[in-house]
């Protein structure tokens, strides 16, 4: 009886990082603080809208977290805001006047009027 092996796909990342974005993290860990593994995404409960982002170093891996390598460094995502980030896209942005990531977020119904936090 001939059995097939069924080979999984690899599962997508629960975020697209923009070359900008990875641009950015590679500068981040470029000037990391020594212990430093990588950056890390979370939405804490923080905002008028009820999640913000935040992006902090790390210093020891979770593994409940995502862990997606990049060419700068490696980037996590906080295993218990996966769920309200899948498939979004983060990116580094940078004018005369503010640079910070930016996220679009197909999950997001709402978010407060200065962008500080979002709603799902």
């Amino acid at each position: 009886m001939n059995r097939e092996t069924k080979v999984r796909a690899p599962r997508p990342a629960a975020i697209i990082l923009t070359s900008a974005a990875e641009a950015r993290i590679a500068e981040l860990m470029g000037r990391a603080p020594e212990g430093a593994i990588g950056v890390k995404l979370s939405t804490p409960r923080r905002g008028c809208s009820g999640l913000a982002y935040s992006v902090d170093y790390i210093t020891e891996a979770n593994p409940m977290d995502e862990k997606i390598e990049t060419a700068g460094g490696t980037f996590f995502v906080d295993g218990g805001s996966i769920l309200y980030l899948i498939g979004s896209i983060m990116d580094w942005r940078e004018d005369d006047f503010a640079a910070g990531f930016v996220f679009e977020n197909p999950n997001a119904k709402g978010a407060c009027g200065c962008g500080e936090s979002f709603t799902v």
